[in-house]
């Protein structure tokens, strides 16, 4: 485990706030690294998506490297453009997530 790890297990413990902070960025990291990897599953280079979606490949990279804010319409037309489905799946939150947001 790296020193960063310990760090921010340690830190994600004793600070609650910097816990959902930390959660919050990993999903945003996790929905781009996911639109990656689907584009290279179908074999796909960021220009090509870029082509299909009628944009520059500076957007398509923005959305895989921090996907924070992105809409559904775009999540959708990105699925579309790499000839994938869209499926979206919503559960409950882990024990002691706050449910006041």
């Amino acid at each position: 485990m790296s020193d960063l790890t310990k760090y921010a297990r340690a830190r994600a413990a004793r600070d609650p706030e910097f816990a959902d902070n930390l959660e919050a960025g990993y999903e945003d990291f996790k929905v781009g690294a996911l639109l990656r990897q689907a584009r290279e599953k179908a074999g796909l280079t960021q220009e090509q998506v870029a082509q299909r979606l009628e944009t520059k490949k500076s957007p398509i990279s923005r959305i895989e490297n921090s996907a924070g804010s992105i809409r559904l319409s775009t999540l959708e037309r990105y699925a579309d453009a790499i000839g994938w489905q869209l499926s979206l799946d919503l559960r409950p939150r882990r024990k002691g997530s706050d449910l006041r947001r």
